[in-house]
């Protein structure tokens, strides 16, 4: 799937949420800091990370093209 970033960059949590793949923040951070998110094939563990342009998150198995 497609993320298309309307501002500089958004917060990995805040995208997890954005895009109904958790219900809850609280969830998406557990999801991150448990190690269950990649950014660009890395195990990402800061819920804050800013995401921008070009970025590949994977979820499971969802993957998200920032563009």
């Amino acid at each position: 799937m497609k993320f298309e970033l309307k501002d500089e960059y958004i917060e990995l949590f805040k995208l997890l949420k954005v895009l109904a793949l958790v219900n809850s923040g609280a969830q998406a951070k557990m999801l991150v800091s448990d190690g269950y998110v990649k950014r660009n094939d890395v195990v990402e563990l800061r819920k804050r990370a800013k995401i921008v342009s070009g970025d590949i998150i994977k979820v499971a198995d969802v993957t998200i093209e920032v563009v």
